[in-house]
């Protein structure tokens, strides 16, 4: 694989990608330049941080709020999950009504007794995928 880049002031800024084939390279570098553009910031005891994207574990829904996890914190954000959704970040799969997981985070997908699909992160959150995203899930993971 090549790479140029061209430094112009006078020309507006964009990312060119010729590839074979949609691969894991191509979407990481969609991602990060459609990530770079998006001001993030959340809010944890008092305090408000700048919070990078692609750190974010997941976003969550919960009582009419939205959470970014980075870590085994929980920062209070301004988005609504359908906004985030709207961006289209290839890195972020909906796995059910209340939660947009990093792909990149997923650490193992579990079953259950009653056949339901559990999600389990790195930083050992779990969650449940829900039948109707089911498919799209096993998509974008590639199972």
């Amino acid at each position: 694989m090549k790479c140029y880049t061209y430094i112009k002031e006078d020309e507006e800024e964009r990312v060119l990608i010729y590839a074979h084939d949609r691969t894991r390279l191509v979407d990481d570098i969609e991602s990060l330049v459609l990530s770079s553009g998006i001001d993030l910031t959340g809010s944890y005891d008092n305090e408000i941080i700048k919070i990078d994207i692609n750190d974010v574990v997941c976003f969550i829904s919960e009582n009419n709020k939205v959470y970014a996890l980075v870590g085994d914190k929980k920062y209070q954000i301004k988005y609504r999950l359908y906004q985030i959704e709207e961006l289209n970040l290839n890195i972020f799969i909906k796995v059910n009504q209340s939660c947009l997981a990093n792909k990149t985070k997923i650490k193992r997908f579990e079953s259950t007794i009653g056949g339901s699909l559990k999600v389990v992160f790195n930083n050992e959150y779990v969650d449940f995928i829900a039948r109707r995203e089911l498919k799209n899930v096993k998509k974008r993971m590639g199972l």
